[in-house]
């Protein structure tokens, strides 16, 4: 027995109760306030620090947990006020803040974020565009029935399209894997993940798209092409030192976030 026939084996026995009705929601502890409703949830931690010793960034909201502090800010793009928040790692921590801040006013999101790549032919810093994303983690369940994946919002998708053929910028929209266990990622789950069409891997997006379909709100999501999990061996490729890329996925992701008012 593979390891695709027992992860096929488990999803029958998922419990999804679809309803509003949980003992604890969000909006026991977060009410709404005067925020933009399109958002940018950020994974990177240097490019927001940057943003608010620039003075560029402005804190509208703390959202406390046992964890700390997770503030929200606020940037200018153009004119436009961009809500901003770090969904901390892993597809809990950012299902936990993405619900926060819906609950808080914001509607309209695109993600940004690194991943790991399965191709190693995919470049240091590529754009990826996840259309859908396998549900290999737990978030998700709790949030749609079972399936094998999630799908992004296609009008957020179309926006996010829309700013990088603008811009001349080459990105593949693409299909990738979501994981809850980091050092998990074996040869095995790699060569399956490939062979279902991934070509990357991270820890979020599938829970990201669930809550947002379950909320009724907006989400996308741009990725660029980080550490190589395509090789014999992992190659990290010092991508979180890729500081200019960073800055500007997130200055596409604000910019496609506010796009998909027009789409």
């Amino acid at each position: 027995m593979n390891y695709l026939t027992l992860t096929l084996m488990r999803l029958p026995n998922c419990v999804v109760v679809l309803n509003t009705d949980a003992l604890i929601n969000p909006s026991h502890s977060h009410s709404p306030i005067e925020i933009a409703e399109h958002c940018v949830p950020c994974f990177f931690t240097d490019v927001i620090d940057k943003l608010v010793s620039d003075g560029r960034a402005t804190m509208i909201a703390e959202m406390v947990a046992e964890s700390g502090v997770t503030p929200v800010y606020e940037v200018d793009f153009d004119g436009c006020k961009v809500a901003l928040f770090n969904p901390g790692l892993g597809g809990p921590s950012a299902a936990k803040n993405l619900e926060k801040v819906i609950a808080l006013g914001c509607s309209k999101f695109v993600a940004c974020g690194g991943a790991g790549v399965l191709d190693r032919d995919i470049p240091l810093g590529r754009i990826l565009v996840p259309q859908s994303a396998v549900r290999d983690e737990g978030t998700s369940y709790h949030y749609m029935p079972p399936s094998r994946e999630a799908e992004a919002n296609p009008v957020a998708v179309q926006a996010i399209e829309n700013v990088l053929k603008a811009h001349a910028i080459p990105y593949v929209v693409s299909k990738t894997w979501t994981t809850d266990a980091f050092y998990r990622s074996t040869p095995e789950k790699i060569r399956l993940r490939k062979s279902e069409g991934c070509l990357t891997v991270e820890m979020e997006c599938a829970a990201f798209f669930a809550v947002a379909q379950f909320r009724g709100v907006l989400f996308g999501q741009l990725l660029y092409g980080g550490d190589d999990l395509g090789s014999d061996k992992w190659d990290s490729r010092e991508w979180t030192k890729q500081a200019s890329t960073r800055e500007k996925l997130f200055w596409l992701a604000a910019q496609s976030c506010l796009a998909i008012s027009d789409t």
